[in-house]
């Protein structure tokens, strides 16, 4: 009986499957969405390598820093080199106050 059962929901669902699957390859709309969005999404991708392949990414942060009693902002500029080192350079300190 089990047997029996399970080779008529094994048919079935094939037969689902198979109907789904025609339904799809009726509507020409589907296909062509998914191949455009596919290939939008490979040529965003090529092209955000091909600009930062070689150059390095410059980033300019600030954070404020105590140095025994005197509080100063520090700006320093970190560079993002393509093989994932980083380089930091300070670029100016700025007293702000006493603590």
């Amino acid at each position: 009986m089990k047997r029996l059962l399970g080779i008529t929901l094994g048919l079935a669902s094939m037969g689902l499957v198979s109907s789904s699957d025609a339904n799809a390859i009726e509507s020409p709309h589907a296909v062509s969405t998914v191949g455009m969005h596919a290939a939008a999404q490979w040529q965003r991708t090529r092209n955000y390598t091909r600009y930062n392949r070689r150059r390095p990414r410059i980033v300019t942060r600030s954070r404020v820093v105590r140095v025994g009693h005197r509080l100063y902002r520090e700006t320093y500029q970190v560079r993002y080199l393509p093989n994932g080192r980083t380089k930091t350079r300070l670029i100016g300190r700025l007293r702000i106050g006493v603590v």
